[in-house]
C-alpha cells in the first residue's frame, strides 16, 4: 500500500510563497509520474503540475508561478508556489501513477491565500 503524505500548506498573503512537500512511502522511481492537483470548494479539481522523469508540466492557471521538483534520495516531490493569488486557495493533493496504471492520492493540504 502506497502512502503519500503532504505538508507545507497554510495561510499566506497574496503575493507570498509556499512550498508543499509530498513524501512517498516507496521509491518515487517506481512511479511513472507524480503530480499536484487542487480542488477549491464547489469547483472541479484541476492540474497544478506533474513531473515524469525529467519532464514537467504545469497547469495554465499557475504556469510561470510554480515549480515542481523531486528528491529521489528522500522520495519527496515538492511544489514551490510563488506570487500566490486568492484564487489559488484550495486543497492541494499529491498524486502518483505507477506503470500498471494505478493511481494513489494523499490526504490533501489546505492552502489559503488572503487578499
Amino acid at each position: 500500500q502506497v502512502q503519500l503524505v503532504e505538508s507545507g500548506g497554510g495561510l499566506v498573503q497574496a503575493g507570498g510563497s509556499l512550498r508543499l512537500s509530498c513524501a512517498a512511502s516507496r521509491s518515487i522511481d517506481s512511479f511513472n509520474a507524480m503530480g499536484w492537483y487542487r480542488q477549491a470548494p464547489g469547483q472541479r479539481g484541476e492540474l497544478v503540475a506533474t513531473i515524469s522523469g525529467g519532464n514537467t508540466n504545469e497547469g495554465d492557471a499557475v504556469k510561470g508561478r510554480v515549480t515542481i521538483s523531486r528528491d529521489d534520495a528522500t522520495n519527496t516531490v515538492y511544489l514551490q508556489m510563488n506570487s500566490l493569488k486568492p484564487e489559488d486557495t484550495a486543497v492541494y493533493y499529491c498524486n502518483a501513477a505507477d506503470w500498471e496504471g494505478l493511481e494513489y492520492w494523499g490526504q490533501g493540504t489546505q492552502v489559503t491565500v488572503s487578499s
